[in-house]
This record gives C-alpha cells, sequence and structure tokens, in this order.
C-alpha cells in the first residue's frame, strides 16, 4: 500500500489547527516561543498520539505555515486584540470569550490581516472547521461572523 502525502490543503488545515493548540498552550501556560515551536515540531505535527493507540496520528503539517502562525500571532496579538475587540458586539469583550475560542479568531484574524496568499473566503472556511473541532455549530457561526467583519476592514 503506497500512503500519499496530504495535499497542501490537508497539510494548511493540520497546521491550521495546531497552531489554535499552540497558541492556547502559550496563553495557558506561558511557555516560551522557542520551546513552544521545538515540542510541536518533534511531537505534535506529524507525531503518533499515543504509542498505546496503534497507527493513531497527528496530521501532517505544513511546517512554515504553522510557525508563521504562531509567531505572527504572538507578535502582533495586540494588533489584533484591538481589532477583534472593535468588530465584537457591544457588551462583549475578549475576555469574556472561552480561551480557545479566542486562539481561533486570533489565528483566523492574523490570517486575514498577514497573509494575503490565501482568500478571504478560504481562511474563514478554515477557522470555521478548526471551530467545529472544538465547539457546536452556534460557536461556528460566531467564528464565521466575527471573521467576516475582520476580513471587511482589513482586505
Amino acid at each position: 500500500m503506497t500512503v500519499r502525502p496530504p495535499s497542501r490543503t490537508q497539510a494548511r488545515s493540520a497546521a491550521r489547527l495546531a497552531a489554535v493548540q499552540a497558541l492556547y498552550q502559550n496563553e495557558m501556560e506561558a511557555t516560551p516561543l522557542a520551546s513552544l515551536l521545538d515540542e510541536f515540531h518533534r511531537h505534535r505535527l506529524g507525531g503518533e498520539v499515543d504509542p498505546d493507540l496503534d497507527g493513531v496520528e497527528y496530521a501532517d503539517a505544513e511546517v512554515a505555515f504553522f510557525d508563521d502562525l504562531v509567531r505572527g500571532v504572538l507578535a502582533r496579538r495586540d494588533e489584533i486584540d484591538a481589532l477583534l475587540t472593535d468588530k465584537l458586539a457591544d457588551g462583549w469583550s475578549l475576555a469574556r470569550l472561552d480561551r480557545t475560542m479566542l486562539q481561533v479568531l486570533r489565528a483566523g484574524a492574523y490570517e486575514l490581516l498577514a497573509r494575503a496568499d490565501v482568500p478571504v473566503a478560504s481562511a474563514i472556511s478554515e477557522y470555521v472547521d478548526v471551530a467545529h473541532a472544538f465547539f457546536e455549530q452556534r460557536d461556528a457561526k460566531f467564528v464565521n461572523g466575527l471573521l467576516d467583519a475582520v476580513a471587511k476592514a482589513v482586505r
């Protein structure tokens, strides 16, 4: 049986999901950037999830894309947070958001701000899919609406 490498789309999808996880870890544990990237490179990007779970592996991710997302969000976090805050409904603040949701939104906003090579619709759709990995449909719709507002402001 021939094992095919993941397509670029699949590798970028895996990178987005891993970036959200890395950003969450950084948020919760204040893991230094170099250590965080090293851990994900060695153990999570295409590695085995658990040796006891025979054959269950993390999806291969586009490492350079993953690195750009994590580094970019952390470097531009204040700018991203201001943009997200501006697009939240009155009475809402980033502090009210679930910590995972916040990382999904930060990564999506960064990609819309800094990755002009990625079409708006693709970026939004990808982060809606990431939201589905963690949340219910209603929350995924929230991601869609907020990132759409961000896209209109920055592109």
